[in-house]
């Protein structure tokens, strides 16, 4: 609690790092924070074809990019979550080490994490067949049988990724049609690896020490049924990490900060950044607008101070 620093980055995905990058080249005293790795929901994306510059590029390829931006400019990253942000003239960063950092801002850049799907014997059976990163645990699958559950962009993604592991790919989703993009439409539905199960929803894992079943509800029929399965990747959306800031009504009704233009809240100093804030598209290309943008307006509001 001895030094103040002048601006503190809560998270390290492509907001958080690109936040730092702006911060560190306005010449702030910048520290960013970081409970996992570095580059937030990009490590745990197979390929990007939508990031200027790069036709394709896998997203661990494109974090390790930005990350080593951060290491070129000598940015410090503390490889520590955040249990909560206190208000006050300065702000109080309290680390889940129970350290207490002082900080002139704070950029909270936290990203989102994933929803389950809140069934019998999830939780005990994750890490043993249950997986919310088909990047991180695909490789397990070589020659078995994956189950998908989601129709969003995500979810199809992951599904064309794991089939270059599994011998089947099935995707189970709740209504007849699904979210995601046409392109990520089409490559599902034209891939022979993979297929799809309509108006249907999971109920329960099966398994003792690893899964060896998913058990489905068909919505229409109401019949429900074990489908044989090595493993299960829910992509059934996320929610705001925003814990560290639930105290400070600045929070809309579904748990995202609320952010204006010049992403600042309510509290004078705190701004957002990225897929944590209330926004209509969370993209990466979107995350690093916002992590410049609230750079530039922690910068004005530090050298006010």
């Amino acid at each position: 609690m001895d030094k103040i620093i002048d601006l503190a980055i809560i998270g390290a995905g492509p907001a958080g790092m690109t936040a730092a990058i702006y911060a560190k080249r306005a010449g702030l005293d910048v520290l960013m924070f970081e409970g996992s790795a570095p580059g937030g929901k990009l490590v745990k994306t197979f390929e990007l074809d939508n990031w200027p510059g790069e036709s394709h590029i896998s997203g661990v390829d494109l974090a390790l990019k930005m990350y080593n931006h951060t290491t070129d400019l000598e940015i410090e990253t503390d490889f520590t979550g955040v249990k909560l942000i206190h208000d006050g003239h300065f702000k109080t960063v309290e680390t889940l080490d129970g350290r207490k950092i002082l900080a002139k801002a704070v950029i909270l850049a936290t990203g989102t994490v994933e929803n389950k799907m809140e069934i019998p014997n999830e939780d005990r059976l994750t890490g043993h067949g249950v997986s919310f990163c088909a990047v991180c645990d695909g490789a397990f699958y070589k020659h078995k049988k994956v189950v998908v559950i989601g129709g969003g962009n995500s979810a199809l993604e992951e599904a064309v990724y794991l089939t270059q592991f599994a011998d089947e790919v099935t995707v189970i989703i709740r209504r007849d049609v699904f979210r995601a993009d046409q392109v990520a439409q089409d490559h599902v539905l034209a891939h022979p690896k993979i297929k799809v199960i309509r108006h249907t929803v999971p109920i329960e894992v099966i398994g003792e020490d690893h899964v060896t079943a998913i058990k489905l509800r068909d919505l229409v029929t109401k019949e429900e049924y074990a489908l044989p399965t090595d493993g299960i990747f829910p992509y059934i959306g996320a929610a705001a990490n925003t814990t560290s800031v639930a105290h400070l009504d600045v929070l809309d009704p579904n748990g995202y900060l609320i952010v204006n233009e010049k992403m600042e809240t309510k509290v004078p100093g705190l701004y957002g950044a990225g897929d944590v804030c209330a926004k209509p598209l969370r993209q990466v290309v979107t995350a690093v607008s916002d992590g410049a943008v609230a750079t530039q307006m922690s910068f004005h509001f530090i050298m006010s101070l």
